[in-house]
């Protein structure tokens, strides 16, 4: 896979976007990587996210969370790589389906992607997993509305394209 400039781009933008939701900030979620069809994201192991004391798994709302994030993050590359629009998309559904727990003490990573945009809709897909994306801990399908870039906030708007530090 070839990683150009544009690639760099869409990755700094999706690293901007999650910097932009306080859920996203407490659990410490970083972009690795962000392009026209997919996100790459990483959830750091901490005891305060889990939901099974006696084990150490991390809770399950936690993974649900980075799936959501992940996907909506791919969404908005996406839709910038193609029209070169900034829009929001809030969920509009979102299946998760677990497969196994995560293991302890170990970083679970989100890949997602935009597979197609509608006129109003964008749709997802996602997996997140540990060692290997090949044994995930869940898979999720996810549907997105697809608002207006008029509706987007000029604060947003520049916080999300870099203008913020200027």
């Amino acid at each position: 896979m070839n990683i150009g400039d544009d690639k760099d781009a869409l990755t700094q933008m999706a690293s901007r976007f999650v910097d932009q939701l306080t859920q996203c900030r407490k659990l410490k979620l970083e972009v690795l990587e962000g392009s026209g069809n997919h996100v790459l994201m990483e959830l750091p192991y901490d005891k305060q996210l889990v939901g099974y004391p006696d084990t150490g798994v991390i809770h399950g709302g936690v993974i649900t969370t980075l799936m959501d994030t992940a996907s909506g993050c791919a969404v908005v590359c996406s839709i910038f790589d193609k029209f070169g629009l900034l829009e929001i998309s809030p969920t509009l559904d979102l299946r998760v389906d677990y497969m196994k727990p995560a293991e302890p003490h170990k970083p679970v990573y989100g890949f997602a992607q935009c597979y197609k945009l509608s006129s109003s809709v964008a749709f997802t897909r996602a997996i997140a997993y540990q060692d290997s994306i090949d044994d995930p801990i869940a898979h999720a399908v996810g549907s997105f509305m697809r608002i207006s870039p008029e509706m987007v906030g000029e604060e947003f708007r520049q916080a999300l394209m870099g203008a913020s530090n200027e």
